[in-house]
């Protein structure tokens, strides 16, 4: 099975005619060009894209009858996405499930990227941003809410690897003062966003952690996008060169609106920690202002 860990490339600055010294490694090259002879074959093509749409998986009796062909062609497709670790197949009863590889859904998109020599300009943030929603500075009023939608992203098991709430005091040490964040509909907070210092030597002043949740039954309605674009703007202002954070690759979601604020993926954390008992990987984000210091 090929490797679906996807280094980070930087693009260097080398005149026409000279060698850049970044160039893409022979084997990574090597597993680029197996991903993308998998993805040669149009069928392939079509059943990732039926597979990814999916929540949860599907079965391959339901993809044969989506796709219109048999369930022997289907399987045989199945082999070589599997193969090349962009899905996984499990049995249940009778029937093979087919879901999406968490890990494909962040190494995948990244290659073409790192090919073409376009990973590094990133837009600044979001610009379609929804009319009922308001972004503003949390208030002392706003602790009660903020801290039950933590506790909804806690019961995701998608959000983080905290599995209780942490108390007030500990979060107000935590979070820089100017850096918080919520968002409202109709005057009901809905999400929050906060940053924190990243590390306390001086030389990394300019580097901070970002976190962004969104409240049960408000996903969906660009609340992240507002809030993310308040706070990388802010963030900018206040003279931050990088900002990054850590999501689980199951969360897609959140992986696409980081990119949508020019966060670009760093790489993935191969079982960083566990959560339930259960080795989890992370996907590492950063977005690098154009400010040069704090």
């Amino acid at each position: 099975m090929t490797s679906l860990q996807t280094p980070a490339v930087r693009i260097g600055d080398s005149a026409p005619g000279q060698i850049d010294s970044n160039l893409i490694e022979q084997s990574d090259a090597d597993t680029y060009a197996q991903w993308f002879a998998c993805l040669a074959e149009p069928m392939r093509v079509r059943l990732l894209h039926r597979v990814a749409s999916a929540t949860g998986g599907i079965t391959v009796g339901a993809l044969a009858e989506a796709l219109g062909i048999g369930q022997p062609t289907v399987s045989h497709h199945l082999r070589k996405l599997a193969d090349v670790g962009f899905v996984d197949l499990r049995k249940d009863g009778t029937s093979t499930v087919v879901a999406m590889s968490p890990t494909c859904c962040v190494a995948l998109p990244q290659p073409a990227d790192i090919v073409m020599g376009v990973l590094a300009p990133r837009p600044c943030c979001p610009t379609d941003l929804p009319d009922d929603v308001t972004v503003r500075a949390m208030a002392d009023k706003d602790w009660d809410a903020v801290l039950r939608i933590y506790g909804e992203g806690i019961d995701t098991r998608n959000a983080t690897f905290a599995v209780e709430v942490p108390t007030r005091e500990q979060l107000d040490v935590q979070w820089l003062p100017k850096h918080r964040w919520v968002a409202t509909i109709d005057d009901l907070v809905v999400g929050w966003a906060t940053l924190s210092q990243a590390s306390g030597r001086d030389c990394y002043r300019g580097v901070a952690e970002n976190s962004v949740y969104v409240a049960d039954g408000m996903r969906g309605r660009g609340v992240g996008k507002a809030l993310l674009r308040k706070q990388v703007m802010s963030a900018d202002d206040d003279g931050f060169w990088t900002l990054q954070t850590s999501i689980f690759p199951e969360n897609r979601a959140s992986i696409s609106l980081h990119h949508s604020a020019g966060f670009r993926t760093v790489g993935i954390r191969e079982k960083i920690a566990q959560l339930d008992g259960i080795w989890r990987d992370t996907v590492l984000l950063e977005r690098r202002s154009a400010a040069e210091s704090a």
